[in-house]
């Protein structure tokens, strides 16, 4: 009987590099996009950065392996045989949901679908075990870890409207301060700007990503024989001062003397940042459950107990990662992120929603994106009745588009937006999902980084009269597509772990030979589609 398990391990093992080639492939879409749209750095360029990016922040990513072994369920309430059951039913449903959205090119959040699959497939066992005993529906709470699912399913979905409002205000701000004629503005306008764009980066990412290593608790007579961590925290007013002032200087000193695009400098550290933080975000998502039933395995071996009769409380405690399969999953993240095709459709999507220009709009209006754009022309134009005329007509001037966003020229040499808010769109995402790491809280980088881009996307007059219903379309389409993640991952989730439950070992070949079919199935249909170029 030892063996099933054993077969079940090496089964997680192998999804876990197809879950990473496939979330890669989704994710890719939340630290290129930027770049890509603003069109300042070469594509070459660009993924070498992103990709020393990612591999970095695998390191970062030890902390947030706990998500997985106890943020959704109490392992405590499990035992082995079916945890093991539990995970091999996360796993299949995750690859499964990531393909198919990958092929449709949209993007959905890998941690939404991870903390779903959870919460379904635990559930699930947790309401076959209450069946067996006789239990009643109110016994469900004892397996479920509902303070910890309900803070991550809040902090998700607050993501959403604290990106979207974050990432319009800064950029309207940045706009209005810079407008389009940024160029001509005095070195210390560009040199404040780069300032404070790189202390956020270097503070939220590099400091605070710092936090979630296994180096944090490790004192330094440098430091005064405090931890990192502790340093770090006591420190925060006088390490974003310095950091402001040393910042700033630096930037003025590269454009001043060396004539450096600052803007430039800012959009190759804002993608190395957020392909970083993404690492340490989201790599839970695709190896966590793996290293989860690893450690679980080895605790059972160890035991000499029955596979029926061996609580997982073991789970319960904290087991740091090892960091050679950290570095492994980051060697998979960065062959997957040079080489998927499927990633670039899923990027195209979010910058044709995002671009300044006209565009083939993918999406159609529907009733909704009327209504929406109906209510906010409404007011707006309350406002600008409200507002004085010399005040509008400031703003105005500010907001003034140059031709080369807005002309007819091939949108493959034309920018989607410009460096401003290619700018905006990396700081902002970078702090809002390095700040929630640095806390050990899955939020969803895609979610983030795609309601910043629609939030500077609104404020900076992206969606016109004419095309505004079309992109609302694709926003609501998007969000849409994470809500029926969510379902699709519970119901998914749940329905495997009953038919493994019931079908034991020919129900594990049974689903891992269905969800072979349909990517493989998947992958063909996508071939027959016209390649994307970026």
């Amino acid at each position: 009987m030892e063996n099933i398990y054993l077969f079940i391990l090496i089964a997680l093992v192998l999804l876990a590099f197809a879950d990473l080639i496939v979330g890669v492939s989704n994710d890719a879409v939340n630290f290129l996009n930027s770049a890509i749209g603003s069109k300042v750095l070469s594509f070459k360029t660009l993924m070498i950065i992103a990709s020393i990016g990612v591999f970095v922040g695998c390191v970062y990513s030890s902390g947030m392996m706990e998500v997985a072994r106890k943020g959704i369920f109490n392992p405590g309430e499990f035992l082995f045989n079916e945890i093991m059951i539990i995970f091999m039913a996360v796993m299949i449903t995750d690859i499964l949901i990531l393909d198919l959205f990958n092929s449709w090119g949209l993007p959905t959040s890998t941690t939404v679908s991870i903390v779903f699959e959870l919460l379904g497939a635990s559930v699930a066992m947790a309401l076959i075990k209450i069946g067996v005993d006789n239990g009643s529906f109110t016994d469900l709470a004892t397996y479920i870890n509902t303070s910890k699912a309900t803070q991550i399913i809040l902090g998700i979905l607050l993501s959403v409207f604290v990106a979207f409002s974050i990432g319009a205000i800064v950029q309207w701000v940045s706009r209005l301060l810079l407008s389009y004629d940024f160029k001509t503005k005095a070195t210390w306008v560009g040199s404040i700007f780069g300032g404070i764009a790189l202390t956020a980066i270097s503070y939220f990412v590099l400091m605070k990503g710092i936090k979630g290593t296994s180096y944090a608790g490790e004192s330094f007579d440098l430091i005064g024989g405090m931890t990192i961590k502790d340093f770090l925290e006591s420190n925060v007013i006088t390490i974003v001062t310095y950091s402001s002032i040393i910042w700033s200087l630096i930037s003025f000193s590269l454009i001043r003397f060396f004539n450096v695009d600052i803007y430039k400098v800012i959009i190759g550290a804002g993608t190395f940042a957020l392909a970083l933080a993404f690492a340490g975000n989201d790599l839970v998502n695709f190896i966590g459950v793996p290293i989860a039933a690893w450690q679980s395995y080895e605790a059972w071996v160890a035991s000499g107990v029955a596979a029926n009769e061996f609580s997982m409380q073991v789970l319960a405690s904290k087991v740091p990662t090892p960091n050679f399969l950290l570095i492994i999953a980051g060697i998979v993240m960065v062959v997957t992120l040079w080489f998927s095709k499927k990633a670039r459709r899923v990027v195209k999507t979010e910058i044709d929603l995002s671009t300044q220009g006209e565009v083939s709009e993918r999406f159609n209006p529907n009733f909704l994106s009327r209504f929406i754009v109906m209510v906010g022309s409404s007011i707006s134009t309350l406002f600008s009745k409200i507002l004085p005329s010399s005040v509008k007509k400031t703003i105005e001037k500010r907001f003034e588009v140059p031709e080369i966003l807005t002309s007819k020229i091939d949108t493959i040499d034309r920018p989607a937006f410009d460096v401003i808010r290619a700018s905006v769109n990396l700081v902002v995402a970078g702090i809002l999902i390095s700040f929630a790491t640095s806390y050990k809280l899955p939020l969803s980088t895609t979610y983030v980084t795609f309601m910043v881009a629609m939030g500077t996307s609104l404020s900076d007059r992206a969606w016109g009269s004419e095309s505004a219903v079309y992109r609302v379309s694709g926003v609501l389409n998007v969000i849409g597509g994470w809500f029926l993640t969510a379902l699709s991952a519970f119901s998914i989730s749940a329905l495997v772990v009953f038919m493994i439950t019931q079908l034991k070992f020919i129900g594990i070949l049974l689903v891992i030979s269905i969800v072979t079919f349909l990517i493989i199935r998947n992958h063909i249909n996508f071939k027959k589609k016209d390649e994307v170029k970026l």
